[in-house]
């Protein structure tokens, strides 16, 4: 539960900056986990900005049915004041 995203903002490319429940926020860059089928429609920056907040898994999700894990959206937020 302290790993929910409660925001997220496209800054470019393959970044965003994310919000969690626990107070933590950042950017990350997702470039290194586009990786596999599911993620190759990510590649292009138009589709990956379609991201959205899941509701009830309070992660990022896209609408081919991607999402990326919190716990590892959490551990690789580049933590800015």
């Amino acid at each position: 539960m302290e790993y929910d995203v409660m925001e997220a903002r496209y800054l470019g490319g393959h970044s965003l900056w994310l919000r969690f429940r626990d107070g933590t926020q950042g950017e990350i860059d997702l470039s290194p986990q586009l990786n596999g089928p599911v993620f190759e429609p990510l590649k292009d920056p138009e589709f990956f900005r379609q991201f959205r907040i899941d509701p009830e898994c309070r992660t990022l999700v896209w609408p081919n049915g991607a999402d990326i894990a919190p716990e590892a959206l959490h551990d690789g937020v580049r933590r800015v004041a």
